[in-house]
């Protein structure tokens, strides 16, 4: 199979390296790509919401599957369009990614098939908002309801900052067009896991469980990013649990999105908090999340291009035998660009990534990365790398990280110390 992998990031290379693994897979081609990507697949200068030039690329190329990468061209509606055309092609079409797209749509479709999430409101004006915040008996999370890279959510430790919040979002001083509209929910108190699904229009195939860790700095301190690492399964998880988030989130929104006449065909990825003991569901993603998917891939038993391929023909059902996952536990540490996630240098060169291969069961996947004139390794975004690593216990995958990580000479880079803490505490405390 002749594949076209689009997107640039770490959860890219992540793919492309999986992909590249199959034996399916004579050809593998990445737009744009990034300096880690191209050791796997051949990058093509095609930026990833161009929707026509790769359309054209792909006819051109002849490619027989286009797995889709980010959210933003399935929410323009690239899926769509290479469908027109004939193309076949992993991720939801325009109308199904609406799930990531609109966080108000996402939570109307809760409330309608009655899927477990927080009570909320939807507005665009500024006083209704103002007076639901003020008739809730405890603290709101204020969301913009558009795509806005990660960073459109924002907790509220009183009414006085949700109130503000709401205003500078529906005022277009945050967010711009993403936050005009909003969506205000209840704080849910509890711990956050992920939960990602496969789906094919009809069929479920569960995946696996991770979790991130979006805050800035040790200690989930500072301000959200886009996350700063992350490590599967995670450490809540249980075949219990499992087995209620699929029968209470994914398969009733897997149905209901088909009854709603926009069959959901991609990965589904649930943003879940557990509230004692119980799973809710946050939010939705309609792809791989950015920094879970480099430990995914890394615990995968299988062979992604026949899975992918079989979610995009609506073949799930039949493969579902076919997949695994080690047993092992992988963690991922991203190393970000000082001043991420606010303002922050670009070009500054990064060098001993090549030393990280002395050390067992460590994969350095590339993100913000790019080659100066010289071959030179230099950053170009504000999550830069994602230095995974493998281990029988998430004490160990940490080690080996973090060793990977002191090799790494990057003087304008930073990372966290303490990915996997949660998951730490209760394998010590076991």
């Amino acid at each position: 199979m002749k594949v076209l992998l689009v997107g640039s990031g770490g959860r890219e290379h992540a793919l492309a390296w999986g992909l590249a693994a199959s034996e399916r897979c004579d050809a593998l081609y990445c737009a744009p790509g990034n300096a880690g990507i191209e050791s796997c697949a051949e990058c093509v200068d095609i930026k990833v919401d161009d929707v026509e030039a790769l359309v054209d690329f792909a006819k051109d190329q002849a490619i027989d599957l286009v797995v889709v990468g980010p959210e933003g061209p399935l929410v323009v509606g690239l899926v769509d369009a290479l469908k027109a055309a004939g193309i076949a092609v992993f991720g939801p079409d325009k109308k199904a990614a609406q799930l990531e797209g609109s966080k108000g749509f996402m939570k109307d479709l809760c409330a309608k098939y009655a899927i477990p999430t927080a009570g909320y409101g939807r507005f665009t004006d500024f006083h209704a908002a103002q007076k639901f915040i003020e008739d809730q008996p405890g603290n709101v999370v204020v969301k913009a309801d558009g795509l806005a890279a990660g960073k459109g959510v924002i907790m509220c430790n009183n009414k006085a900052e949700a109130i503000e919040a709401a205003r500078e979002m529906l005022s277009g001083g945050s967010f711009g067009a993403a936050g005009a509209e909003i969506v205000i929910e209840e704080f849910m108190d509890g711990e956050e896991l992920s939960y990602f699904a496969l789906a094919d229009g009809r069929s479920v195939l569960p995946l696996s469980s991770a979790q991130d860790h979006k805050r800035a700095f040790d200690g989930d301190e500072g301000p959200n990013t886009g996350g700063m690492g992350a490590y599967s399964p995670a450490h809540l998880m249980t075949p219990e649990m499992e087995a209620e988030i699929l029968e209470r989130i994914i398969e009733p929104t897997i149905k209901g999105m088909a009854a709603e006449g926009c069959p959901f065909t991609g990965v589904l990825y649930a943003g879940i908090m557990v509230v004692d003991g119980r799973p809710k569901l946050l939010e939705y993603n309609v792809r791989f999340g950015d920094p879970e998917c480099q430990p995914l891939m890394m615990r995968l038993q299988g062979d992604l291009l026949e899975i992918l391929d079989a979610a995009a023909h609506g073949r799930l059902a039949e493969i579902a035998d076919q997949v695994s996952w080690s047993e092992k536990v992988a963690l991922c540490v991203v190393m970000a660009t000082k001043g991420y996630p606010g303002s922050y240098p670009k070009n500054t060169p990064i060098s001993g990534l090549d030393d990280t291969a002395e050390i067992k069961d460590v994969t350095v996947f590339h993100a913000g990365t790019a080659r100066d004139a010289d071959g030179q390794i230099v950053s170009t975004g504000g999550r830069v790398l994602g230095v995974t690593a493998v281990g029988e216990s998430i004490a160990e995958a940490q080690r080996r990280a973090y060793m990977a990580v002191n090799k790494i000479n990057w003087p304008n880079g930073f990372c966290r110390r303490d990915i996997g803490w949660r998951a730490l505490e209760a394998e010590q405390a076991a």
